[in-house]
């Protein structure tokens, strides 16, 4: 059994998108957690001999997972994927079943892979294999767990990790509410928009995606010197850039959910992933998470969550 973590992107989603990546250079600041992707491979499977057997909740993960059979050329065997987050919730979690996938079928061929290996090979399979447009940071945070700083350009994926200490994760994971809308985001058409208004050069955009950028390398800073109200005023900010990048971005629930939020002592708030639904962040002041929660707890699911500090788990 292996799985993968899924992760909260404070900031810099959409910078991690090619080719904004590779010509203008990305940075995203994100944190695994503890809601994973989890895949049982079993051997001996006697089905035909082009097609591994593969199950589990969604299409798009059983769809990453038997594009990764025939990248292993593996076909005698059983996949099972669970898991334990909701289906387009914005939290990168198709990109952990592939991490996921990917680390089990090495386990199943007796390879060792190192976690960047393990990414980018998820990535080329979602990506080039199924045309799912998309970034590299979900599966850098599947793959390597814990708080990263991930920097972006046409040669490489530079990974910082963020050493964060105990009472710090104790802060963060007392403080910051994941809540999900009910409804899945719409990951590809939004990004597809936004990548062809960068093609176009649209100030509004060009002006946006920078800042999304400088503002998560800020986060970087603020997470490495345990300044949680810094990361929250950060956040704040990249979502007002980030809602101005596509008008399907936020929703009517989204701001809602925000605006009671804050009129309840959140201090930051954003929409994870893509947006146009999936999940919201919200950060409350260091003494209102009682009082926040209580505010938008039923305008959607509450997720808790713990801080996941290992990444993909290899051969259990």
């Amino acid at each position: 059994m292996t799985r993968a973590p899924t992760r909260i992107d404070f900031g810099g989603g959409w910078t991690d998108v090619p080719p904004y990546s590779d010509e203008m250079g990305g940075f995203v600041c994100n944190v695994a957690i503890t809601r994973y992707a989890t895949v049982t491979v079993t051997r001996g499977h006697a089905g035909d001999a082009h097609a591994a057997d593969i199950s589990g909740e969604r299409a798009a993960d059983r769809s990453i997972a038997t594009a990764a059979a025939r990248r292993f050329k593996i076909d005698d065997v059983h996949i099972r994927l669970d898991s334990d987050f909701p289906i387009g919730a914005g939290l990168g979690g198709s990109s952990a079943a592939g991490v996921a996938t990917v680390a089990a079928l090495a386990c199943v061929r007796g390879e060792a892979m190192a976690p960047e290996n393990i990414a980018e090979l998820s990535r080329s399979i979602e990506i080039g294999d199924l045309g799912i447009p998309g970034g590299r940071q979900d599966h850098y945070a599947a793959a390597f767990g814990g708080a990263l700083g991930l920097r972006f350009s046409s040669g490489a994926t530079e990974v910082t990790r963020i050493p964060l200490g105990s009472d710090f994760r104790e802060e963060i994971e007392r403080r910051c509410l994941i809540i999900y809308t009910g409804k899945s985001r719409i990951s590809g058409e939004t990004i597809n928009a936004v990548l062809g208004a960068y093609a176009a050069r649209k100030p509004r955009v060009l002006r946006a995606l920078e800042r999304m950028r400088e503002t998560a390398e800020d986060m970087a800073r603020a997470l490495g010197s345990h300044d949680l109200d810094a990361v929250a005023d950060l956040v704040g900010e990249q979502w007002r850039h980030q809602r101005s990048l596509h008008p399907a971005i936020p929703t009517p629930l989204i701001d809602e959910i925000i605006d009671r939020a804050t009129r309840a002592g959140a201090v930051g708030s954003k929409a994870l992933g893509a947006s146009g639904g999936g999940c919201v962040l919200v950060i409350a002041a260091n003494d209102r998470a009682d009082p926040v929660r209580d505010a938008i707890s039923h305008l959607g699911q509450i997720l808790p969550f713990a801080i996941d500090q290992h990444g993909v788990q290899q051969c259990r």
